[in-house]
């Protein structure tokens, strides 16, 4: 049974003490804080100082005025994150944790005000009520606001409205099971159950909880939602979840605490040397964590799908690389696998076209799919999205890594082996494919201007630096001409990334010439790399000497 907009016969459940709206606040003795409307479950923003003069500022775009008399169908951004921001009113709730803070009784009444005319206007169900306000993630965000409006206002409006949003928390048509959603469901629904002492919600939260997260994060503390940038809002819930737990009373899982001790490991490997995360999924490349612990190791796999390697910590001159492979896409994923993203000598060279929105645009669309990340793709065979694809060789040393990867996302094997070398600075891509030919693609930094363009060399660089891709058609090694330099392409869409949110700026991309076998370094530092092959020996002659490396079969040695 789905809930009813005035859920009665949950309304005799709901009972507080006191009636209707406290009294103002003594000048010399401020509100007590409460748990409900204190900690760091509220944004910063808007301040309680822009919603009373009636500016909004979401997502970083510019502030909108909503008056007095909010109007709940604004979408001035056309957007649907935006939407989701507006509706779960936890910028409402930031005028009830500054009232606490300040005994100022105009942040409360402004927050009634501003509660009650959502919920006469947002009927659960209603005919006029607007598509975003009970969605799953504004439900769960908005609950909690609720719950610290509550701790002043008794009325029946807001008891009503909470049994609604109780009721459909725990609905299990509703939920979002493994995913950072079904956290904020569990956290809203507790808080509901805590408040008005209903054993039946509070269980049914903390249950959840610990089986979704056992299924979002795994043993190793990796993100299964296929974004390590949603680690952090992951990490930063559970504190919310945990301190929720113990502010009613109740013991936290340690199945709970061991998931999210586990999360940092993860986040710190996902960061790049500069601090920046890679930006892998629904991610951009602005993400700058801090305050995270990480292992020892230089190079981590994650059975989730994640090959994270560099040189050291702690050194913004480290070269690193990522590399992706695992289950199907999923939840924040992107069609990225057998991807690699590349840092080297204190630049990003290669990178992906990365995360720009959630608004269901053609732009959009592509950052998802393979064209938009460095991959193979196979010549004249169509793509089957949400295939799943294996790691099948590893071999980690000190100064060399390398890596076997294969999957049918093509309906036809492709595999992909990628060596990194330390010290002597060199990435190593060979792609092959049964039955036919592969290309490639080469996303760069977009703060990389192209140089060259000949003989299978693409000179890139930024400033004096430069860095080159060099492609050979295998097993002959020949040097394999053609490559395509595209930037700031929109039909079909290509050389774009997106450095932050809303945000495109165009960068040179290479679409590879197509082959049966194709070998691709990558050198940075140097637009003059000699290349030369010995039998199966490849020989790389980079600004700071010569390496090497073998081709065995399908890997790189």
């Amino acid at each position: 049974m789905r809930p009813r907009t005035h859920a009665l016969g949950l309304i005799a459940v709901l009972t507080v003490t006191g009636a209707g709206l406290a009294a103002p606040a003594d000048a010399a003795r401020l509100p007590a804080r409460t748990p409900e409307c204190q900690g760091d479950w509220l944004p910063a923003t808007p301040t309680s100082e822009d919603v009373m003069n009636g500016e909004l500022s979401f997502l970083d775009r510019p502030a909108v005025k909503i008056g007095t008399k909010v109007d709940w169908s604004l979408d001035p951004y056309k957007s649907r994150s935006w939407q989701m921001v507006f509706q779960s009113l936890r910028w409402m709730g930031r005028l009830v944790a500054d009232y606490e803070a300040t005994g100022k009784q105009a942040y409360l009444n402004r927050a009634t005000e501003i509660a009650k005319d959502w919920v006469e206007k947002n009927p659960y169900g209603g005919r006029t009520t607007n598509k975003y306000a009970w969605q799953d993630h504004p439900t769960a965000l908005r609950a909690p606001a609720l719950v610290c409006l509550s701790r002043y206002v008794s009325d029946a409006w807001l008891k009503n409205s909470l049994a609604v949003h109780a009721k459909l928390l725990a609905d299990p048509r509703f939920y979002k099971a493994g995913h950072n959603h079904g956290l904020d469901q569990d956290i809203g629904l507790l808080r509901i159950g805590c408040r008005y002492n209903q054993k039946g919600w509070k269980d049914l939260a903390l249950d959840r909880m610990v089986k979704s997260m056992k299924l979002d994060i795994d043993s190793e503390g990796a993100l299964r939602e296929q974004a390590p940038r949603y680690a952090i809002y992951v990490h930063d819930r559970l504190r919310v979840a945990t301190d929720t737990i113990k502010d009613c009373g109740l013991k936290v899982p340690d199945d709970l605490a061991k998931r999210w001790d586990g999360l940092p490991k993860h986040i710190s490997a996902a960061t790049q040397p500069n601090g920046y995360m890679v930006p892998l999924g629904d991610g951009p490349p602005n993400i700058q964590p801090a305050g995270f612990a990480h292992s020892s190791e230089t190079v981590q796999v994650f059975k989730a799908g994640y090959v994270f390697g560099r040189t050291a910590w702690g050194d913004p001159q480290s070269a690193y690389y990522s590399i992706r492979f695992g289950p199907g896409m999923k939840f924040h994923g992107h069609e990225d696998h057998l991807g690699v993203t590349y840092y080297a000598q204190g630049r990003n060279v290669l990178t992906e076209a990365g995360f720009h929105s959630y608004e269901n645009t053609s732009y959009r669309r592509w950052t998802m799919t393979p064209e938009a990340h460095n991959v193979p793709v196979v010549v004249g065979k169509k793509f089957r999205g949400r295939t799943p694809s294996s790691l099948v060789r590893r071999s980690v040393g000190k100064d060399r890594q390398s890596f076997t990867l294969t999957d049918k996302a093509y309906g036809v094997s492709r595999t992909r082996a990628v060596l990194v070398n330390h010290d002597q600075d060199v990435m190593a891509v060979l792609d092959a494919t049964r039955g036919g030919k592969v290309r490639n693609l080469w996303h760069f930094d977009p703060s990389m201007k192209v140089y060259s363009n000949a003989g299978g060399q693409v000179v890139v660089g930024e400033g004096s630096w430069r860095a080159t891709l060099v492609q050979l058609s295998m097993p002959s090694c020949k040097p394999i001409g053609g490559q395509k330099v595209v930037r700031g392409r929109t039909n079909p869409y290509q050389g774009w990334i997106s450095p932050a949110y809303m945000k495109k700026v165009a960068a040179p991309a290479v679409v590879s010439p197509a082959a049966s076998s194709l070998l691709t370094i990558v050198v940075p530092g140097t637009a003059k790399p000699e290349v030369s092959c010995s039998g199966r020996t490849v020989i790389v002659h980079t600004s700071d000497g010569p390496t090497s490396f073998k081709i065995s079969g399908s890997d790189l040695v």
